[in-house]
């Protein structure tokens, strides 16, 4: 009898396939940030943690996250960001699903710890992966991919948000194993999809990663801008609802800005792609982030909680685009440039709160929050260094 032929998969399926598995990736990051973040007064209760041991934690957490971020640019560049989709994301499910459990501050360091490597590790695996998807695309696809992110981030707020009657060891353990399972659940799709996800292996390793390709000068440039851009998604995050509090908001309206914040990044970056293709990401950035230092600047002057929530939404809309093109810009050097300016980034995220606070208690807080104006200003004044063709 003879066999019947199976028709190959056209490649058209197999790169949208592999775009929803990236897609996926991101948004499952976002959630398990925003459900860390979310509940961590009540991690700070459970383990009658003060302001000082609290920062020990998350320091912990940041020091993982940093170490991940490196090692991954290494793994990525040496076997492919494929390899790094899965198996972070198991560490990164168990160790919140942990978290939840720790009831000390040494348990609570450790485990921070490896969740911050398994965030580091999944981070580079999935924005060197959208590199190498987005250059098969032969076009744009980075914002959407990031929209990803910011659509999980928001939707774990809101999770977070509608379960605080339950114990947050009840929230970090369903998330937690519903990420791992997810992730080993993927595994063969991942290997399925490494043809688009991973550098073509024909690819001269030279090529692949060449110096002369993204000079240093220009990875230090980009991962300056994403750090000042973090920074900002970093006040918004850790600051909003403090600033409109100070105006005298409700609770519900103070909660309201940093929901104002993320609903218009997902917006800005579902139609990122299209912006960069029609005038070029730096041309997009630049308009991006004179929008985002206005707006701030303007809520900040007025000083009252409408124009606050304005000034919020308005950072968010307009910095949506600038980490995606980021990214994209560092892709030319490869894994290791990609982990490099991600890691940079990533420190204006964990520091740009904290100086904001030491900034507010020698001064006041609207004063505090010109930071990421400036910063803002300043990248779109610098954009161009970097995301211009030369």
């Amino acid at each position: 009898m003879t066999g019947t032929a199976v028709a190959p998969v056209p490649t058209t399926v197999r790169l949208a396939s592999s775009r929803l598995l990236v897609s996926g990736v991101f948004a499952i990051l976002g959630v398990v940030m925003a459900v860390w973040g979310a509940r961590m007064p009540a991690v700070q209760a459970a383990a009658n943690l003060g302001p000082g041991r609290l920062a020990i934690v998350l320091l912990a957490a940041a020091a993982g996250m940093v170490m991940g971020l490196q090692l991954g640019g290494r793994l990525a560049h040496r076997y492919g960001p494929a390899r790094l989709l899965a198996y972070p994301a198991v560490i990164l499910g168990l160790s919140l699903a942990l978290l939840g459990t720790c009831r000390t501050l040494t348990s609570l360091s450790i485990v921070a710890l490896a969740f911050g490597i398994g965030h580091g590790l999944l981070d580079v695996g999935a924005n060197s992966a959208a590199v190498n998807l987005e250059r098969a695309y032969q076009r744009g696809i980075m914002s959407s991919l990031h929209c990803a992110y910011s659509a999980g981030a928001l939707a774990g707020a809101v999770l977070a948000a509608i379960t605080t009657w339950a114990p947050h060891q009840l929230l970090f353990a369903a998330a937690g194993i519903l990420t791992a399972t997810a992730a080993v659940a993927v595994m063969p799709l991942i290997r399925s999809a490494a043809g688009h996800l991973d550098t073509p292996a024909h690819q001269d390793l030279a090529e692949r990663d060449d110096p002369r390709r993204l000079p240093i000068r220009t990875v230090w440039i980009l991962g300056f801008l994403a750090a000042a851009c973090l920074l900002g998604e970093g006040a918004a995050a850790d600051w909003s609802a403090v600033h409109l509090h100070t105006l005298h908001a409700s609770e519900a309206t103070a909660a309201a800005a940093y929901a104002a914040y993320s609903a218009a990044m997902v917006a800005g970056r579902l139609f990122g792609d299209r912006l960069n293709a029609h005038f070029g990401p730096a041309a997009v950035v630049r308009a991006g982030a004179a929008l985002a230092a206005t707006g701030l600047g303007i809520g900040l002057l007025i000083g009252s909680a409408p124009a606050a929530l304005f000034g919020w939404m308005t950072l968010g809309l307009g910095l949506s685009t600038a980490v995606p093109a980021l990214i994209s810009a560092a892709g030319r050097g490869g894994p290791r440039a990609v982990g490099a300016v991600a890691a940079t980034g990533y420190l204006g995220l964990i520091a740009g709160p904290a100086a904001i606070g030491a900034l507010a208690s020698l001064s006041s807080l609207p004063v505090a929050l010109a930071l990421p104006v400036l910063l803002a200003a300043l990248v779109a004044l610098s954009a161009h260094r970097a995301l211009e063709p030369k």
